[in-house]
């Protein structure tokens, strides 16, 4: 795992609806994969990008090709839940988010995972980032062309 006291890092705060939970009273695991979801999309606005205008004005579609969850302890009905976001690696091609999933109230740590995501355009083929959403995703310099 980075050293995420270096990387810019976004949180998101909700509280888990009942929906959300499933028959033992705890949150069903498939969600935490949407609360990452939730946690990507915001850490993009908080940086002045929503997904849908990389969508529509740049042809640049997100892709998610890999993702990973370790539970801890589980999340219950009310809870309000505190996501940290922030990019571990990226370059033109890929980006790879880090997530920390914790009980807002108390800070115990319920889940941490990641997502590798592709830059693909609208034939879903890869694609290399628009250099004006470089500086979102930390990357600093593009390779000199040889």
């Amino acid at each position: 795992m980075p050293d995420e006291s270096s990387a810019t890092s976004h949180e998101t705060i909700f509280r888990v609806r009942y929906a959300e939970t499933d028959q033992m009273g705890v949150v069903y695991y498939a969600n935490y994969l949407i609360w990452m979801e939730l946690g990507r999309a915001e850490y993009c606005r908080a940086a002045g990008i929503r997904y849908r205008d990389m969508e529509v004005d740049d042809g640049v579609l997100l892709a998610v090709v890999e993702a990973h969850c370790r539970y801890l302890c589980p999340a219950r009905y009310d809870e309000e839940i505190a996501v940290k976001t922030w990019v571990s690696k990226a370059n033109l091609r890929m980006v790879e988010f880090q997530y920390e999933i914790r009980n807002a109230q108390n800070g115990r740590q319920l889940a941490s995972g990641a997502t590798k995501h592709m830059f693909l355009g609208a034939n879903m083929r890869p694609v290399k980032l628009p250099e004006k959403y470089l500086p979102l995703f930390g990357i600093t310099s593009v390779p000199a062309r040889t």
